[in-house]
């Protein structure tokens, strides 16, 4: 069969299959994929389909029905470290380092908005014409989502994957990232309560790196960590308190942006707080609090190249 007949197939099946499910509010996964079976199996009856083919249906007409389409299989994939989706058409992935192009693509770009949507609610977040630019949170992943008509390739989608153990300060050091000395040297200045601030450019690995040095934190202490979207990763403390901004929606709820959680957190008691990106009005926010004898932040800012 070739790609052409089983792209008909796939779409076929979908359709039926959507009509199914929409008489049916509760429908479990286990039924969809029955359903899916016994679409093919009918499909079968009236054309070939090798094996190998069916398999590859099963997998993908169920990522789409109920999954991330096609980004599913390149989230089940360790491998993969980031994943960019430019429009409908085209797709780019980080694996092993290196950038390639994906062959799979989006078959319209209302199945795109659609699993944008699926990713944006589960964090908690709106993205729209009014609200175009949004950042939230898969499992093990941060995204980021423009849309038209800032996009003017059609939606935008930046997947990046998160370590699934994180790393830590031995191994930077048997990859040769940072010398001996230099870990004792930071070692020390975190235990001390020094103010440590961490600028890189994108992908050198400031989030990483921030995650390791908080290994280095003493137990007891009480740590507050505020971000974007969550996705520090820290280790080792019983006493943490993390905290998230909020973009303002239509419902009427206001933003709470990360200079209102700085606020916020200096009535916490923290012996430490970590901000996850300093990169506007928030760093007055942070050298104020400094003045006031808030002195232990572990922070980063992004740097351009």
């Amino acid at each position: 069969m070739t790609e052409e007949q089983l792209q008909k197939v796939r779409q076929e099946i979908r359709e039926k299959l959507f009509e199914q499910i929409n008489h049916s509010l509760e429908i479990s996964d286990e039924e969809v994929q029955e359903l899916i079976e016994e679409e093919i199996v009918e499909a079968g009856k009236n054309q070939y389909i090798p094996l190998a083919q069916k398999d590859k249906l099963r997998r993908e007409i169920y990522f789409s029905v109920r999954k991330y389409d096609v980004l599913q299989e390149l989230l089940e994939d360790n491998s993969v470290t980031e994943i960019m989706v430019n429009g409908k058409d085209h797709i780019f992935i980080e694996k092993n380092g290196h950038l390639a192009p994906y062959a799979g693509c989006f078959e319209s770009r209302e199945k795109l908005f659609d699993v944008i949507q699926q990713i944006v609610a589960k964090a908690n977040r709106v993205v729209n014409e009014s609200n175009p630019i949004v950042d939230a949170r898969l499992a093990g992943s941060r995204v980021h989502v423009v849309l038209e008509p800032i996009a003017l390739n059609g939606p935008i989608l930046t997947i990046r994957r998160f370590p699934e153990h994180p790393i830590t300060m031995e191994d930077l050091l048997r990859m040769g990232s940072i010398t001996q000395e230099a870990a004792q040297f930071l070692h020390s200045l975190v235990v001390a309560g020094y103010n440590i601030f961490i600028s890189g450019g994108t992908g050198s690995g400031k989030t990483t790196f921030l995650n390791v040095l908080s290994g280095y934190i003493p137990p007891g202490e009480r740590v507050i960590t505020i971000e974007d979207s969550a996705e520090l990763s820290l280790q080792g403390i019983e006493n943490i308190v993390r905290m998230e901004t909020r973009n303002a929606n239509i419902e009427g709820c206001r933003e709470i942006s990360i200079r209102d959680l700085i606020k916020a957190s200096l009535r916490m008691r923290p012996d430490r707080i970590i901000v996850g990106e300093v990169r506007g009005g928030e760093a007055l926010d942070m050298l104020q609090a400094l003045n006031t004898g808030h002195n232990v932040f572990l922070s980063f800012r992004q740097s351009f190249q």
